[in-house]
């Protein structure tokens, strides 16, 4: 799980930050659990199925600063606009490592790999993750694209991002190939951190939102969940 700041780590948890990262551990679960996933950590995965879902998460990731900025454009609070505004900037390659945009990153992966997504259909349950991720983000408010954006992505990353690494060295890939997925191990942490705070302070703000929030985390993790399965349907 996304872990807190050293200041946040040393102060009491509020009930509404307890209950975020509950829900997040409890995501983080379902997600992990899935057996792409479990196999990834086995060393059973094969390659083509690795193939096949750098190719699905491409079509579904070069959308993600959209989501983002969709996210953004409901929120109602300046202060979570800034903080938010700072993850969209490290996600374009203007934050603090001077790192290439993160959609550069990946095509460069794609290209070290051989892969050209453009040659391959986007399959029927990535583009419906894609379409959940703009519905949820696009609402009224923001409580629900902080669900799906934050605890539906940013705050699983890490620990997916974990096992994918895992399968790609079962197949003896170096770790030089597989950079971005260990670049968002790292900074997904500190991205989730940011929206938790936001996630806390919505809560706090209204009661209404809780069920907002942790309703729209379950229906991305479900979309992803799905897309998976696709992933393992269609690799040979």
């Amino acid at each position: 799980m996304a872990a807190p700041s050293r200041s946040a780590a040393n102060a009491p948890r509020s009930a509404a930050r307890a209950e975020i990262e509950d829900k997040c551990r409890e995501l983080q679960a379902r997600l992990t659990a899935h057996p792409f996933l479990r196999r990834c950590a086995d060393g059973s995965v094969t390659e083509a199925e690795l193939h096949s879902f750098l190719i699905q998460q491409s079509k579904y990731s070069s959308y993600f600063t959209r989501y983002l900025c969709a996210l953004i454009s409901r929120l109602e609070d300046g202060d979570a606009v800034l903080k938010l505004a700072q993850n969209l900037c490290e996600e374009l390659g203007f934050g603090d490592s001077q790192e290439l945009p993160h959609s550069q990153m990946y095509a460069r992966m794609l290209s070290d790999f051989g892969l050209q997504p453009q040659r391959h259909a986007t399959a029927p349950e990535t583009q419906a993750l894609i379409d959940t991720m703009f519905d949820l983000c696009g609402r009224p408010a923001g409580a629900a694209g902080l669900g799906a954006l934050c605890l539906g992505a940013e705050a699983v990353v890490p620990d997916f991002y974990s096992h994918v690494i895992a399968g790609f060295r079962s197949r003896n890939y170096p770790d030089a190939a597989l950079r971005f997925f260990a670049i968002h191990v790292d900074c997904d942490d500190g991205h989730a951190t940011t929206m938790f705070e936001v996630i806390e302070q919505v809560m706090e703000r209204s009661p209404d939102a809780r069920a907002e929030v942790f309703g729209a985390a379950d229906v991305a993790i479900t979309a992803r969940l799905r897309m998976l399965d696709a992933i393992e349907r269609a690799a040979p």
